[in-house]
């Protein structure tokens, strides 16, 4: 493997969320480079999956379930990790999702459940891998984050802050784990072409108001959810190219803190750094969709 620090061994990797998507597309570029183990998980009922897609346990796959909410699997599989694979190099923390809701429309429930799976059970996985990391003096972390994580976008305010949180944590890890080799890095994919937006999961509320006319919020959603949909249908960037992003990344002696994963993230990025704040606040504002509806009675 070029550029990597390595031994004998084939690096373990652990990609949480292998099942669908981005997640799907990392395990088939990781399948096609023998320098690796992989062990594959996803929650119980997305199992079948790997089945109806001709892929099987190897000596390069392991196969296994993970609920990342589910402190007892994240222990049973760490050790079995430990115990017979000596450990994880190579962490991919990709499991996550996508609410669709305006902040007055995130209950407590919700906003919790979205913070533990985007942000809490990736740092629980971070916890449990690092002491081994440690001892080999090695290792690669790398999260998965998104555009949401440098900038918010209204109707998506839980995801992106926990974006924002794994963001902040994961800057302070990469100061923190950097005297042992141990690299992080966050890759910020922006719009990807792929029918992702199916699976964004909407609050009570936010279902509500946007078959209710009368919602005041009725409009932010109807103007909100045709563009974001658009801007992914019309992203040159596919889950392909951004899993080789990550490949990439995983294969540099010096991986950098963040990685842009698509042209608008490259964009953000620089209209954030050259633009004062308050300048660059109101020219996203006004470029919202119909937003000078937002709020008619």
């Amino acid at each position: 493997m070029p550029n990597i620090e390595s031994n004998s061994k084939r690096k373990v990797v652990l990609l949480t969320g292998a099942s669908r998507g981005l997640g799907l597309s990392i395990l088939k570029v990781l399948l096609q480079d023998s320098g690796f183990h992989v062990v594959a998980t996803a929650r119980r009922e997305s199992l079948s999956r790997f089945q109806d897609l001709s892929i099987g346990e190897s000596e390069s796959l392991w196969i296994r379930p993970l609920d990342v909410l589910n402190k007892i699997e994240r222990d049973i599989l760490l050790q079995e990790i430990e115990e017979k694979l000596g450990g994880v190099d190579i962490l991919i923390n990709n499991a996550g999702y996508m609410l669709r809701a305006v902040v007055e429309h995130v209950g407590e429930v919700e906003r919790f459940k979205q913070m533990d799976t985007n942000f809490r059970a990736p740092m629980a996985l971070i916890r449990g891998v690092l002491p081994r990391m440690r001892e080999k003096r090695f290792g690669r972390i790398i999260n998965i984050s998104s555009v949401g994580g440098m900038m918010a976008m209204p109707t998506m305010s839980v995801y992106s802050a926990s974006k924002f949180a794994l963001e902040g944590a994961s800057e302070a890890l990469w100061y923190e784990v950097r005297p042992w080799n141990i690299r992080v890095t966050l890759v910020q994919p922006g719009f990807i072409n792929s029918d992702s937006y199916m699976n964004v999961k909407l609050t009570r509320e936010s279902e509500r108001a946007q078959r209710d006319k009368n919602s005041p919020y009725y409009n932010h959603y109807h103007s909100m959810v045709p563009f974001i949909n658009q801007m992914m249908k019309l992203s040159p960037a596919s889950p392909e190219k951004i899993a080789n992003i990550v490949l990439k990344t995983i294969r540099k002696k010096r991986p950098p803190l963040r990685v842009a994963g698509t042209i608008d993230a490259h964009i953000f990025n620089f209209l954030r750094k050259a633009l004062p704040r308050k300048l660059y606040h109101l020219i996203l504002y006004y470029s919202l969709p119909k937003v000078l509806r937002w709020g008619e009675e």
